[in-house]
């Protein structure tokens, strides 16, 4: 790799970074639509992971991870408060670990269609990897929950509900937003191929 293709890669991590820490940070990376709630802080990780491969993926689903247990330490939603009550260490675990999990299996899925489903295989790896952080985060709060000995008996429905309303239209998002970047990034050259 050229000197020129690692500053190239360095200023795309970044921006991708930058990106992460605005849409976590405003509300310019949620979206309401009547009762769906989505949100776009894993596209660029996803973008990212396909663009440049998993080992960046990790960084940007780490900075994902940094923005979302700031967020849950300065204001909790009313699922994670409780987690963050019992210990900041299950908080930390609740934020990072789906995230570094996301660019995992979207590397996976991409690699595993690449060649056979050519056309399909990005947006299926973006809707796979959204899905991944919707169905991760939400079942380590079940976990957790668990763990820490708290009886919510209505929690099994809302995390469904959860799943249905926000985390199908995210995957949609994701596959319908993330494609045509990756495409388009390949056209201008900024991308040698995709990984």
């Amino acid at each position: 790799m050229n000197s020129r293709t690692k500053l190239t890669r360095m200023v795309t991590t970044a921006l991708l970074m930058a990106l992460i820490v605005l849409l976590g940070l405003t509300p310019l990376g949620f979206i309401n639509v009547g009762v769906v709630y989505i949100t776009f802080l894993c596209v660029p990780v996803i973008i990212g992971t396909l663009a440049m491969g998993y080992k960046t993926g990790l960084i940007l689903g780490f900075c994902m991870g940094s923005v979302s247990f700031y967020t849950g330490l300065r204001a909790p939603s009313a699922l994670t408060a409780p987690i963050l009550q019992s210990s900041v260490i299950w908080l930390m675990l609740l934020c990072y670990l789906p995230r570094l999990l996301v660019p995992l299996i979207t590397a996976g899925i991409q690699k595993l269609m690449k060649g056979k489903m050519e056309k399909l295989a990005l947006p299926a790896a973006a809707a796979m990897g959204s899905l991944t952080n919707t169905v991760c985060y939400l079942g380590l709060i079940l976990v957790l929950y668990g763990v820490i000995g708290l009886e919510n008996p209505t929690l099994l429905a809302t995390i469904g509900t959860i799943t249905l309303t926000a985390g199908l239209p995210e995957a949609a998002a994701a596959a319908v937003v993330s494609t045509p970047i990756l495409i388009a990034l390949k056209k201008a050259g900024l991308i040698s191929r995709l990984h």
